[in-house]
């Protein structure tokens, strides 16, 4: 069978990131490279979006960025400025395309458009053929997040049932991206969660980032245990848009399902020296909230630069008190201790953005951690902490 140095099974966000990284790194040039996908041919099926002080290695790639983000729940309605952090918005076309055309000028990389059968530590198997490498990056899942039809959200439903030692949450999502004939939208500002929207007996938020004055992406986003029917999100997305835009008429450019795991159980049977998990099955999905942008570039910057001085690389996160922390929301979330509108409308009404946001990206300090905690209800957090240590592991 072929060999390789590397394979990378899986074109998306993780697997292509570390295509990057490894590109951009001179000494890893002639390193033989094989690309596996089921589908080459990307289309505009995600958006993603993060923040950073920084400029990034995708800056050039930005749809656009905001210095403001609002909360809304009930007649709360908060605006923060999020310095010295940008939000930022990446449309995965862009990015999709970026890389890999880039990647095709290297005669080292190879590139196959197949569906993998299955994974043995460093041989990748798939209808009427094999490769081997020295290391196996895979981001593949066993079920597709994406959408399309009833029986695959079944699957997904039963999916999460299957998982049972630890709390599972599906952050599951509509987004249109709209443009109306009149100028409605403030593009300076981000409305990052308006809660004011049907909860579905969950944490729901209308999420609505404003591209220019007249288009923007208009996304409802649950947590809950279950993926709605599809008619669920049309509805609610709907109805926000006859209450805050009314009489304004508007066309509908694009739309995008999305479902993503909120838990810590592992959706990957482990690292081994030739198979390296990365992305969702690799921990870079953070538990409580969902975001995982910006810990995949961190996830396969890491690998890359291991790869480069000639060490064993590893995507496996340690575990630290900012895992316990998603420990305890994701249990209070799950059993339904405390709605996730009140305790994120509570974080953001006391805290600054740059506050918030650092906690959730795991860089807060003891004293930021402490300032985040004294907003929400003692008794509650405390009690669910004791439960969650006595079964962390």
């Amino acid at each position: 069978m072929d060999k390789y140095d590397y394979i990378i099974a899986g074109a998306g966000c993780a697997g292509l990131s570390l295509l990057h990284y490894i590109h951009q790194d001179s000494s890893l040039h002639q390193k033989k490279i094989l690309i596996i996908d089921q589908n080459l041919k990307k289309s505009n099926d995600r958006t993603w979006c993060f923040w950073e002080e920084e400029s990034s290695d995708f800056e050039s790639l930005l749809t656009t960025s905001w210095n403001t983000i609002s909360i809304h729940q009930a007649d709360r309605n908060f605006y923060l400025p999020t310095a010295p952090f940008t939000y930022k918005m990446i449309e995965g076309l862009s990015f999709y395309e970026s890389i890999i055309a880039k990647a095709r000028q290297s005669e080292n990389i190879e590139w196959k458009e197949v569906k993998i059968e299955s994974i043995n530590d460093q041989i990748v198997y798939w209808e009427g053929g094999a490769a081997t490498a020295k290391y196996i990056f895979s981001s593949i899942l066993q079920y597709n997040p994406v959408f399309k039809d009833a029986n695959s959200i079944h699957e997904l439903n039963d999916l999460a049932k299957r998982y049972t030692v630890k709390p599972f949450l599906w952050q599951h999502f509509k987004g249109v991206t709209v443009e109306f004939n009149n100028e409605v939208f403030d593009p300076s500002c981000a409305r990052w969660m308006d809660f004011n929207v049907d909860q579905q007996k969950a944490t729901a938020f209308m999420y609505v980032l404003p591209i220019h004055k007249k288009k923007a992406l208009v996304e409802y986003t649950v947590f809950s245990k279950y993926i709605l029917d599809k008619k669920d999100y049309d509805d609610s997305i709907n109805s926000f848009i006859a209450l805050h835009y009314p009489n304004q008429t508007y066309t509908i450019l694009h739309e995008e399902f999305g479902a993503i795991p909120m838990t810590q159980n592992s959706f990957s049977s482990g690292q081994t020296s030739g198979y390296i998990p990365i992305g969702t099955i690799g921990g870079a999905v953070k538990a409580s909230t969902g975001f995982a942008f910006k810990s995949i570039q961190e996830q396969t910057k890491k690998i890359a630069a291991a790869l480069s001085k000639g060490e064993q690389p590893t995507a496996i996160l340690k575990k630290t008190r900012h895992s316990f922390y998603d420990a305890v929301l994701l249990d209070i979330l799950y059993n339904d201790k405390m709605s996730g509108a009140e305790i994120f409308t509570r974080i953001f009404s006391k805290n600054k953005a740059a506050t918030v946001f650092k906690f959730l990206s795991n860089t807060s300090s003891i004293f930021d951690d402490i300032k985040i905690m004294v907003t929400l209800p003692t008794r509650l957090f405390l009690f669910t902490a004791i439960r969650v240590l006595l079964r962390w592991k």
